[in-house]
């Protein structure tokens, strides 16, 4: 696996998510959600959150995560700017289940740096899903399949999302082990 993601500004990390961390995932994955629901028609449920069942796996052997950190520009200390939670969905084949990036960083190379690390972090096939009518996402993940498998070295598929016949196809990218 190839990676061109450079390094980061100073006060930049990506690392894993450690067991105390797993509160503030939440808080981003509500934000990951809220992003989302603008593609997928989502709203929030009765007790004013967005999904948050996909988080009940995490962590375990097959559920991993990962936090982007950049020093805050007010306070010196780290702050959280994005995520990357991964699934493994058999011995050889990992996807990513979730990925956000705090809209004030966007830009500037913190998604691309924080999925190249992932991607890297795991051996085996990748299988990565977005929405169709997320333009951005398929570029951004386009980009990032040329990056870290190489050109014409993973594939594009449409699949119906499951259990949800009523939201458009994912496309997924495929790249073999």
């Amino acid at each position: 696996m190839s990676t061109r993601s450079g390094a980061g500004p100073p006060g930049e990390a990506i690392r894993p998510v450690e067991d105390d961390q797993w509160a503030m995932v939440a808080w981003l994955f509500q934000l990951f959600r809220h992003d989302l629901a603008l593609v997928v028609r989502g709203l929030p449920y009765e007790d004013g959150r967005y999904a948050h069942r996909p988080l009940d796996a995490y962590p375990s052997p097959d559920h991993v995560g990962y936090v982007a950190w950049r020093d805050h520009p007010r306070t010196g200390r780290p702050a959280p700017v994005g995520f990357a939670l991964c699934e493994r969905r058999d011995p050889a084949t990992w996807t990513v289940d979730a990925f956000w990036v705090s809209p004030v960083t966007r830009r500037e190379g913190v998604g691309n740096r924080l999925a190249l690390e992932t991607l890297s972090r795991h051996a085996g096939g990748w299988v990565i899903a977005f929405q169709h009518e997320n333009a951005s996402a398929g570029a951004f993940w386009r980009r990032v399949a040329d990056d870290a498998f190489g050109p014409r070295r993973w594939s594009e598929r449409r699949r119906p999302v499951p259990h949800r016949p009523d939201v458009p196809a994912d496309h997924e990218i495929v790249a073999p082990g």
